[in-house]
């Protein structure tokens, strides 16, 4: 229904922000992530009451309606994609993406580190291993048959590098992008030397730039 809200910044409290959009004030409630985000535009513009957009993801039940707002879209998408876990609701989600960055959650995902998702509020080593189960199976159906970047440099299939390779084209995945952006930004990356998060890091970059 409403895919982002942009307006101007008129009341933030923790794990919640109002935006003014044409004298009506959207309340969302955000993840630590965003609000330090929506912080640092404060901060960088020198502004009290900044102009932010934020992506919206609505959740209807039966005697409430909240609003969720994402400073990224990558944050967005990792949202959902917890959501679609069973068990997992809005609130464990939140927990999750005040805990780590979109890209961090990716990756903890995709190299199965549940430790890592167990330090979130509320998220025990159950619900992790479901996390971990039901996400990897579903990003590794996505990114089937992903084609190769073209200038990668030679890789030697039974090698750990690419071992890296699939896991930061799955943890990307994870964070919405098609395998055709995926590719796009792996291309010149030099796989064989960077650790598979600075490999992640440096992808996400380019989509930014873009």
């Amino acid at each position: 229904m409403l895919y982002h809200v942009t307006g101007t910044l008129c009341h933030r409290e923790p794990g919640m922000a109002v935006i003014d959009c044409g004298g009506v004030g959207y309340k969302l409630t955000v993840s630590d992530y965003t609000a330090a985000a929506i912080d640092a535009e404060k901060e960088a513009g020198k502004e009290s009451n900044p102009k932010i957009r934020l992506f919206t993801h609505m959740v209807v039940r039966e005697d409430s309606i909240e609003l969720f707002g994402f400073f990224t879209s990558a944050e967005l998408s990792a949202f959902k994609m917890l959501t679609s876990v069973s068990s997992v609701g809005p609130k464990v989600a939140m927990s999750l993406l005040s805990t780590m960055s979109p890209e961090n959650l990716a990756l903890a995902i995709c190299t199965e580190n549940t430790k890592q998702l167990s330090k979130a509020p509320g998220i025990g080593a159950k619900t992790a291993a479901r996390i971990v189960l039901e996400l990897k199976d579903k990003i590794s159906r996505n990114t089937s048959g992903l084609n190769m970047p073209e200038s990668l440099p030679s890789i030697d299939t039974q090698g750990a590098h690419r071992g890296k390779l699939t896991e930061a084209q799955d943890a990307l995945s994870v964070l919405g992008y098609d395998r055709t952006e995926i590719a796009a930004a792996l291309r010149g990356i030099d796989i064989a030397s960077l650790e598979l998060e600075e490999i992640i890091r440096t992808a996400l970059k380019k989509f930014v730039k873009d």
